[in-house]
């Protein structure tokens, strides 16, 4: 192989058709990635749903205003009724208008779990028929508690798990989007390799057409035997035959790149090798200390733990007996005119307790109090296990992209010496002092090389943004990963 193919490698790879390309770098990709591609968008639309959940609860949170009426409820029918002196029951005339407003505020109380309501109402009936009369009734300031006694306090276990689903919610969508930029790691990296490998047949075409040439020369001059030169023939044939395919592998490639990018088919993109790497080394105790800070990895376990106990508070408190308050406190009056209706208001006290207590429920509460009991035990020991397979991920993470650099540096050598070598052999093979073996085998060699150096700057930047998605940690730039969240939902 010329020295011209190595540069071409270490600049960016020639395009291959005749369709409207751009020079791309890898950050340029990362970036269009995040921003254009759907799983970006499936990823933005997740979150905003996940925002809206939580807005939803902290307005649950807050005191609720309505305005309910009941207007031209007419009603002209039979009614039966049973008269309170002999009990004997006769169908009367019913033959009014009702209409009705009132204004009602709600507030749920998180500490206890009761709900405190005000209301002002006001109403009027209108009678027709031989007793014709109007009647106001007015109730301008009613207030009423309830309060469930001994039970599942949905309020509380809401302000307890709410908030982190919200912050897990945010730390799930920075590492998706971690997730598509490895996504197009491996995608720009696969279009690299395929056009260096496109790039690398038509070069050994060339090559081998050219040591063809010569080897028949020195096959007339009984310098190369006949088996050696069919060698070389087949070695150019199926060198011709490998343009072809890898030319399709480009396309392919290509296609899956543009779609990530949100690009059409037509688009051709040009990948640029990066030679340079940054110059990080990964401390386990950082990335262990930010993945345990930062990832959703943490507030997934505590959300299983607070679920979990929260299932176990429910099972307890339904168990089957139940205990709650109503108490109403307020004002009211009713009269013929509306001015009446707000008169010497009448004050009005309701209190009671209400209760239901099982005799025998035959061990049902107490079984599903144990069930739930041993649901939970199952998610400590779950969440246990997890916490020791994710350290042994984390060490396994760092250890991979702290030697992936020494390989890279490594590859980056053989490669030039495979050049070098093989470009040393067809000079040798020119002058008659190598066999087809050597040549071929130089060659293989080379172009071995050559993929290996690509395939490891591509798991170098895999692995570096894999640690990225475990940290949610920036360390070339020495920052936190963020999310504007009020860019997102305008």
């Amino acid at each position: 192989m010329d020295s011209r193919l190595l540069l071409t490698i270490f600049l960016t790879i020639a395009a291959v058709s005749a369709y409207a390309q751009d020079r791309m770098t890898l950050s340029e990709a990362i970036r269009t990635a995040r921003t254009n591609s759907v799983e970006a968008l499936e990823t933005r639309q997740a979150f905003i749903s996940t925002y809206w959940a939580y807005r939803s609860y902290k307005a649950n949170r807050l005191p609720g205003v309505n305005l309910n009426g009941n207007l031209i409820n007419f009603d002209r029918s039979l009614t039966l009724l049973q008269n309170p002196e002999d009990g004997t029951l006769k169908y009367v005339s019913s033959n009014n208008l009702q209409n009705g407003i009132a204004l009602e505020i709600n507030q749920n109380i998180t500490f206890t779990g009761g709900t405190l309501t005000l209301v002002s109402d006001l109403s009027r009936i209108d009678q027709f028929g031989a007793g014709k009369s109007l009647t106001w009734h007015s109730r301008p300031v009613t207030l009423s508690y309830y309060q469930p006694l001994f039970t599942y306090n949905q309020f509380k276990w809401d302000k307890k798990i709410e908030p982190k689903e919200y912050e897990r919610g945010k730390r799930e969508y920075l590492e998706r989007m971690e997730g598509i930029t490895i996504d197009a790691v491996y995608a720009y990296h696969n279009l690299l390799l395929a056009r260096m490998n496109n790039e690398i047949s038509k070069s050994n075409f060339e090559n081998s057409g050219k040591m063809l040439r010569i080897a028949k020369e020195r096959l007339q001059l009984g310098n190369v035997t006949r088996a050696e030169y069919l060698q070389l023939e087949l070695r150019m044939l199926n060198d011709s035959i490998s343009i072809n395919e890898s030319a399709v592998d480009v396309r392919e490639a290509q296609m899956i790149l543009n779609s990530l990018l949100g690009y059409d088919e037509s688009f051709e993109i040009e990948p640029v090798i990066e030679s340079e790497l940054p110059d990080i080394q990964m401390d386990y105790d950082l990335v262990m200390s930010k993945s345990l800070n930062n990832s959703s990895f943490c507030l997934s376990n505590e959300l299983s733990l607070l679920n979990a106990e929260s299932a176990v508070a429910h099972a307890k408190a339904s168990r089957g007996f139940s205990f709650a308050l109503n108490a109403r406190f307020g004002m009211s009056q009713t009269g013929p005119e509306f001015p009446q209706a707000y008169k010497n208001l009448l004050d009005q006290e309701v209190v009671g307790i209400t209760f239901r207590i099982p005799i025998f429920d035959w061990g049902l509460g107490k079984g599903k109090v144990q069930k739930a009991k041993a649901a939970q035990e199952v998610v400590k020991a779950q969440v246990t296990q997890a916490e020791n397979d994710f350290r042994r991920q984390m060490f396994t993470a760092v250890s991979e992209f702290n030697n992936q650099k020494q390989q890279c540096m490594v590859s980056r050598r053989a490669m030039k010496v495979a050049s070098e070598r093989y470009e040393l052999t067809m000079h040798r093979f020119r002058e008659g002092n190598a066999t087809v073996t050597d040549l071929n085998m130089a060659q293989t060699e080379n172009d071995s090389a050559l993929r290996q150096y690509i395939n490891d700057i591509s798991n170098y930047w895999t692995f570096y943004y894999t640690l990225r998605q475990y940290t949610l940690y920036d360390f070339i730039q020495g920052r936190d990963l963020e999310i504007n969240v009020n860019e997102m939902i305008m």
